[in-house]
């Protein structure tokens, strides 16, 4: 590998999160004879679509061992527990679904009365007969059998279980569909689906044994969390993540004696400024599932500006800034797709579509990661995503070709990154 210190990083960002329910800290609730679970939204759902959907619930707990260390653990529920019930339309004709999102997005988990002769793990002695606690038992604050499953699922007793972090998903696998098998119908493509891609070709560009030899760049990928609530968090895009690990990789030493890029032989070797010098010819691709053209609701989107699914991955482009893209980024991602290749039918096709979108001036537009990190970096940045229908709803719609795209263009975006970077000239 040619890589010196202050030379190019290849990078693409992404995020893992989705807009989902979260189990409240005091979630334990009952209403006439049914068990029910306080959740909380995460992020900008289309709400209504978790109703009548067979739910369930993964996350993170945090169990106290013998030693009385505290450490995580991992868990999820295959099978279906909890539903949210929408009202029959006999009982409230409405013309528009309405709901309030507190007090009637609760899901039942089950009956009261069917849990009476089962048994269950003893509770916790009244907290003035046993050691202080700061906070209430979580056997108080959530339901007891709720507890015993997820403690049988992390191999722990209730008991053991200090706090969790639980949210609910939908337990329909993802599939494909259509009449040829050409859409991807699954939860959480916004936005898995980039980060798989990004993912895959990252993996797929070092598959030769000598694939970095004579690359002087690094090659990164990023996944971030909390996307969908600003960013603003240790996990996050806002945070100071990437930034200190590009610096701790802008100084790492070279394998071989070669001269390195750009002006780096010119300023002595100091090693202060390898960072400022990584950061200038670096290039950040910020990867976020992009709007395809909705054929029910053609006048939403702009008219020449109408990405179609399985036509290529999306650029996106704002002239407020609402993401980075610019006319240098355009140009190097024209050249990576140029060079870019699939199999097709066992057959190899040289050169994957791409496809242009801005919102129309009367529309809001969202934004990505893109804009913060470019800002926080300096780094040269281009937003783009693969084109999906029904985004942010609990069952989402994308195209099985751009799969396929996205994964070829980001692979030869890490390949041919290091040549493509010197050909680009702006004052």
């Amino acid at each position: 590998m040619k890589w010196k210190p202050g030379n190019s990083v290849a990078m693409i960002g992404a995020h893992t999160d989705s807009p989902c329910l979260r189990i409240k800290p005091v979630s334990k609730k009952k209403s006439e004879g049914f068990i029910q679970v306080g959740v909380e939204t995460y992020g900008g759902g289309i709400w209504h679509t978790w109703f009548d959907r067979d739910l369930s619930v993964a996350g993170r707990v945090m169990v106290k061992v013998e030693d009385g260390t505290f450490i995580q653990k991992l868990v999820k529920f295959d099978r279906p527990i909890l539903r949210i019930p929408t009202l029959a339309i006999h009982l409230d004709r409405q013309e528009t679904f309405s709901f309030n999102k507190e007090t009637q997005l609760l899901p039942i988990a089950g009956l009261v009365a069917a849990k009476l002769n089962l048994p269950v793990e003893k509770e916790a002695e009244d907290e003035g007969d046993g050691p202080f606690r700061p906070l209430t038992a979580i056997t108080e604050r959530h339901d007891p059998f709720i507890l015993e499953l997820i403690a049988r699922e992390a191999g722990v007793q209730v008991a053991d279980i200090v706090d969790f972090e639980i949210v609910l998903y939908d337990t329909q696998k993802a599939t494909r569909g259509g009449l040829h098998d050409e859409f991807i119908f699954s939860a959480r493509l916004d936005n898995l689906g980039m980060s798989y891609c990004s993912t895959k070709a990252l993996i797929e560009s070092l598959t030769a044994s000598d694939a970095l030899y004579d690359d002087p760049t690094i090659r990164l990928i990023s996944l971030f969390d909390h996307e969908e609530i600003g960013s603003q968090t240790a996990q996050g895009a806002d945070s100071n993540l990437l930034p200190a690990v590009l610096k701790r990789l802008s100084i790492i030493p070279s394998l071989f004696d070669t001269p390195s890029d750009g002006s780096w032989d010119t300023i002595g070797g100091d090693l202060n400024t390898a960072y400022e010098q990584t950061l200038s010819t670096s290039f950040l691709i910020s990867a976020d599932m992009a709007h395809s053209v909705h054929p029910n609701y053609p006048a939403k989107y702009e008219d020449e500006h109408r990405p179609k699914m399985n036509k290529g991955t999306v650029i996106k482009i704002n002239a407020n800034a609402r993401y980075a893209t610019n006319s240098p980024g355009i140009v190097l991602l024209q050249e990576a797709a140029r060079r870019a290749s699939y199999l097709s039918e066992e057959k190899s096709v040289e050169g994957v579509p791409l496809q242009l979108f801005v919102v129309r001036n009367d529309s809001s537009c969202g934004s990505t990661i893109g804009p913060m990190l470019s800002a926080a970096l300096g780094t040269r940045t281009l937003d783009l995503g693969n084109p999906q229908l029904s985004m942010h709803s609990i069952r989402e719609c994308g195209g099985t070709d751009d799969v396929v795209y996205a994964v070829s263009l980001f692979r030869s975006f890490f390949e041919h990154y290091a040549e493509l970077e010197k050909k680009i000239f702006v004052d």
